[in-house]
């Protein structure tokens, strides 16, 4: 297995991993059309880094897919410009095998290496916690979770140019248009 960024040419085979990572799954909704769709819609977007944007590949096979989107945290000194990962999509026949563990770290070292201060991203406190991840709260931001998600979803990583004394790096992150219709 290793990672590489994605290419145009793997937009269908991402669509399709992505729809299976977000199918159905015991009680769980099938919101993989959607969160493939939005990964489409992303990449026409103005918040779309096609520097940080990742397959995993297993031999000539994409099995996993992510990336690292534009937004910015509103607060009372002015907007911010961050980034967020999202969506992490591991192939269900591959996953328990680290690809999504090598996708977060390849995404974040995307995001040091181009001068961001920090990640954002919702997902489960337990998974990126163990990848560096910490509860975004305590940094003071907060993230427009849904209302099925604990606030300790919002998740942050700070990276080498976080500035503590920086205001604008607290307050309400903002997701950017190709957001704006998920459940």
């Amino acid at each position: 297995m290793h990672i590489r960024r994605e290419h145009p040419d793997d937009f269908d085979a991402i669509h399709e991993v992505v729809t299976a990572a977000f199918g159905r799954s015991g009680r769980q909704p099938d919101h993989g059309p959607q969160v493939a769709a939005l990964v489409r819609t992303i990449r026409a977007d103005d918040c779309y880094r096609p520097a940080m944007a990742f397959v995993a590949m297993d031999g000539p096979e994409i099995v996993g897919h992510t990336m690292v989107d534009g937004c910015w945290v509103r607060s009372a000194s002015g907007d911010r410009s961050i980034v967020m990962l999202s969506p992490l999509a591991v192939k269900p026949s591959h996953q328990g095998r680290g690809i999504g563990t090598a996708l977060v770290a390849a995404a974040v070292a995307a995001a040091d290496l181009g001068g961001e201060p920090l990640v954002v991203l919702e997902g489960s406190p337990k998974y990126y916690g163990a990848r560096g991840f910490e509860p975004a709260g305590a940094h003071g931001l907060t993230l427009p979770l849904p209302g099925w998600a604990p606030v300790e979803a919002a998740q942050v990583r700070l990276l080498a140019t976080y500035d503590r004394a920086d205001a604008r790096l607290r307050g309400e992150v903002i997701y950017p248009a190709p957001f704006a219709d998920l459940d």
